[in-house]
C-alpha cells in the first residue's frame, strides 16, 4: 500500500496547488504523510455528512473539491461543524486532500467532466490559461453538440443527465431557439458572461446566476442561459478524479479502493413549482 505522502504527490501531479486562484485554499489540510492508504473517497463537499460516510467506508483519504477553510481560522474546537469535521478525520485516521480552482482549470477539469456528463464534444477552454503553451488548460470549456437542439432539449439533456436537485435546471430566454454551440462552467459562472459573449455560442450552462447579471446579459445578445445546482454541476468531476486516480493506482501496482460519494449536499433541499403549463419549470 502507498504512503498518504505518496498519493498526494500523484494528486499534486494532477492540479498543481500553484494553478489554484492567489484566494483559493488547496492542498492537505489533515494528514499522516507517513500513514497508509488502501481506500480513497472522492466527494464536492467536506461536510459531516460526507467524512461520516468516509468513516463507514473506511477511508483513509478524502479527496474533496471544495475546500474546508476557505477563509483563516484560529480554532479547530469540536464545538464548530468545522472542527468537528477536524476531529472526526483525526480520529480515524482519515486524511482530506482538496483540489479546488487548481481542478477547475485542468487539463482535464471539472468543466470536461460537466461537457462529457451532458454528452457534449468540448473544442477548448473558454478562458485559456496563458500559461499552457497547448491552450487545453483554462476555466470553463467550449463545446458543441453532435446534432442541434431546442434549448427545451438541451434543458431537457441536462436534468436527466446532472445528478438530481431541488432545483432542477433554470432557463432565461427562448426554449424554441437552437443550440449548436455551448459554454459550459462548473460551479458559479456569472462572472464569466463577457467571455461567453465573446465565445459567440448560443448557450451557456453553469451555476448559481443572479438576478441582475442574468438580466444585463439577456439585454446583450439572444444568448440562452441554463442554470443547474452548483453542487450538480461539480460533482461529475468527482468520478472523473476517481477515474484518473484508479490509472495511477494500476500504473504502480497499489491496488487502491477509489470511490465516489453518491451522497447529495447540494444544501437546497425542495422546490415548489410555481404554477405554469410548461415542464420547464419543474424540478428534475
Amino acid at each position: 500500500m502507498p504512503r498518504l505522502s505518496e498519493v498526494i504527490a500523484e494528486l499534486e501531479s494532477l492540479w498543481p496547488a500553484e494553478r489554484a486562484e492567489s484566494w483559493d485554499a488547496v492542498g492537505t489540510v489533515v494528514g499522516d504523510p507517513d500513514q497508509e492508504v488502501s481506500r480513497v473517497l472522492f466527494a464536492v463537499d467536506p461536510v459531516q455528512e460526507i467524512v461520516d460516510e468516509a468513516v463507514k467506508l473506511g477511508a483513509d483519504l478524502l479527496v474533496t473539491h471544495h475546500p474546508l477553510y476557505l477563509r483563516g481560522t484560529t480554532t479547530v474546537a469540536a464545538s464548530h461543524f468545522k472542527g468537528r469535521v477536524v476531529h472526526t478525520l483525526i480520529k480515524n485516521d482519515i486524511g482530506l486532500h482538496v483540489a479546488h480552482t487548481n481542478a477547475d482549470t485542468a487539463d482535464p477539469g471539472v468543466s470536461d467532466a460537466l461537457a462529457g456528463a451532458l454528452d457534449l464534444r468540448v473544442t477548448g477552454p473558454l478562458v485559456p490559461d496563458p500559461t499552457d503553451p497547448e491552450g487545453r488548460r483554462g476555466l470553463g470549456r467550449v463545446c458543441a453538440l453532435d446534432h442541434p437542439l431546442t434549448v427545451r432539449e438541451f434543458a431537457a439533456r441536462a436534468a436527466e443527465r446532472l445528478p438530481a436537485t431541488a432545483q432542477g435546471i433554470r432557463v432565461a430566454g427562448d426554449p424554441e431557439a437552437l443550440v449548436r454551440t455551448v459554454a459550459v462552467s462548473g460551479g458559479s459562472g456569472d462572472s464569466l458572461f463577457d467571455h461567453v459573449r465573446a465565445a459567440g455560442v448560443d448557450a451557456f450552462l453553469t451555476a448559481d446566476l443572479r438576478h441582475h447579471p442574468v438580466s444585463e446579459a439577456r439585454a446583450h445578445s439572444p444568448l440562452a442561459l441554463l442554470d443547474a445546482a452548483h453542487w450538480a454541476t461539480e460533482w461529475p468531476w468527482c468520478e472523473l478524479a476517481a477515474s484518473q486516480l484508479d490509472e495511477i493506482s494500476d500504473r504502480h501496482g497499489w491496488d487502491l479502493r477509489v470511490h465516489v460519494s453518491k451522497t447529495v449536499t447540494d444544501p437546497w433541499t425542495a422546490h415548489a413549482a410555481s404554477a405554469t403549463s410548461d415542464p420547464l419549470g419543474a424540478p428534475n
